[in-house]
């Protein structure tokens, strides 16, 4: 997660919910031209420059907002279904609420209650597969017949892909691998994680320093579990690491959290594990304010952890009972 999007002109000064509220009520009862010459207008403005959530410092009050953003992005999509500013806006923005305030709030409750936790899942299944959609139209402006070509031939789609498609490969594979991981049911999500493999593979060969790191950042994750490749799933796990951490200067919590729990868990690494989420948990949320909010939540996340360390990774068994 990198911004819960809802974004500001460079230098503007008023805020485009309002201005979006305006145009929507103004224009319902104007003619279609005009209208949609509205819409684009403000989803221009909403989909262009810095994104305000990203510096708040307060989650629950993002949490609360964000729902009204997207069904408003939404809105403008009902009336200018192609605006690829809005498209990329929506995938993303979806993607990056159904995990920072569904998925995450699952796994905090499956110990308690396993009935809601499963329901909040199949909440985050449903929002990341419409992240994915709309990533898919985004696609399909620049590049018609891609759904369908993807679904066929997803390496030979993604080929035709080019480096200003970046943001949308990353944000429709995210959200289609994302749907995958919640959907342990679900045959038919699960058969479709190849085409998420091709559309962030691509995006990483097209440009590997894309928002600092972040298709590196999944890729730790993702590399424990990709069929075929070469080399051991954790040595490619901590390569996609030590370049993420790179590229963000050591500021985001993403990468830290990602190995902790991709390979020290699984490899049942104690002092791995402490080591990166202390780090985790040592960057100052205040040093990169565009990543305020993604710190704030990851390092949630990395407290959680933290407190689950003694269920997650078992003490080494005495010498007389190793078998």
């Amino acid at each position: 997660m990198n911004s819960v999007c809802t974004r500001l002109p460079p230098g503007g000064r008023s805020c485009p919910w309002a201005l979006a509220l305006m145009v929507v009520l103004l224009a319902a009862g104007a003619g279609c031209s005009v209208r949609r010459a509205a819409v684009n207008q403000i989803g221009n403005a909403l989909a262009a420059g810095g994104a305000t959530f990203a510096r708040d410092d307060d989650p629950e009050l993002v949490r609360a907002a964000v729902p009204f953003s997207l069904k408003l992005m939404e809105s403008l999509l009902a009336e200018s279904p192609r605006h690829k500013g809005l498209l990329f806006a929506a995938s993303s923005g979806f993607t990056q609420y159904a995990y920072a305030f569904v998925q995450q709030d699952a796994d905090e409750l499956e110990l308690r209650d396993v009935q809601a936790a499963a329901a909040l899942r199949a909440r985050a299944q449903r929002l990341y597969l419409r992240a994915r959609d709309y990533g898919l139209r985004g696609l399909e402006v620049s590049a018609p017949g891609f759904t369908a070509e993807l679904r066929a031939h997803p390496e030979q789609a993604a080929r035709r892909m080019r480096r200003a498609q970046v943001p949308l490969l990353y944000w429709t594979g995210l959200a289609w691998a994302a749907a995958v991981s919640v959907s342990k049911d679900n045959p038919e999500v699960i058969a479709d994680l190849p085409i998420a493999e091709a559309l962030i593979d691509r995006a990483l060969e097209l440009d590997e320093s894309f928002e600092h790191g972040a298709i590196h950042t999944f890729l730790i994750a993702y590399e424990m579990s990709r069929q075929g490749a070469t080399g051991t799933p954790a040595a490619r796990a901590r390569h996609h690491f030590e370049r993420a951490v790179q590229l963000s200067q050591g500021q985001h919590t993403g990468p830290f959290v990602a190995l902790a729990e991709a390979v020290a868990i699984p490899q049942q690494d104690r002092a791995q594990f402490d080591d990166l989420i202390g780090r985790a948990l040592a960057i100052d949320p205040n040093a990169r304010p565009d990543w305020r909010l993604v710190n704030l939540i990851l390092q949630r996340r990395a407290r959680w952890l933290r407190e689950r360390a003694d269920d997650l990774i078992l003490p080494p068994l005495p010498p007389d009972d190793r078998p």
